[in-house]
């Protein structure tokens, strides 16, 4: 069956920013669980990896609300990669009820930022939006 899933680069910090998705929304990670980098082949030509960057994560995903997949691979810079934190992505959320969207919002900005409060909009929904300690971006639409 098709699906769309939501994939979350981060610089060396992904084991710790699913552990904590994870006790937000509960659930076990999926497939084999977290894979590292040091359990699939080099490329030919290319460097060994240090010891530190073969336990980083090659992939670890969590179902969330839904049935959503939220995906996940650390990038560092010692790979090549650049990481920007940016304002064109936010997982939206849209919980079956007030209490687990106050749950969610709650637990989800904690250590982060509210970039909006929970409150009831013209539109009928009980809405708001924060950053997490990560620097993801969560909207919340409760019908």
């Amino acid at each position: 069956m098709a699906s769309v899933s939501t994939y979350l680069n981060f610089p060396r910090h992904t084991e710790e920013a699913f552990n904590f998705y994870k006790s937000v929304f509960g659930g076990e990670f999926g497939g084999p669980g977290i894979m590292r980098m040091g359990h699939g082949p080099a490329p030919e030509g290319v460097p060994e990896l240090s010891e530190a960057d073969k336990n980083l994560v090659m992939h670890v995903e969590l179902t969330i609300l839904g049935g959503h997949k939220l995906m996940g691979t650390d990038a560092p810079e010692s790979m090549g990669f650049t990481i920007n934190q940016g304002n064109n992505v936010y997982i939206s959320l849209q919980p079956d009820t007030r209490e687990e969207t106050s749950r969610l919002f709650t637990a989800l900005s904690d250590g982060g930022q509210v970039t909006m409060d929970l409150q009831d909009m013209f539109w009928g929904a009980y809405y708001g939006s924060c950053v997490d300690k990560y620097g993801i971006q969560w909207m919340f639409n409760c019908q």
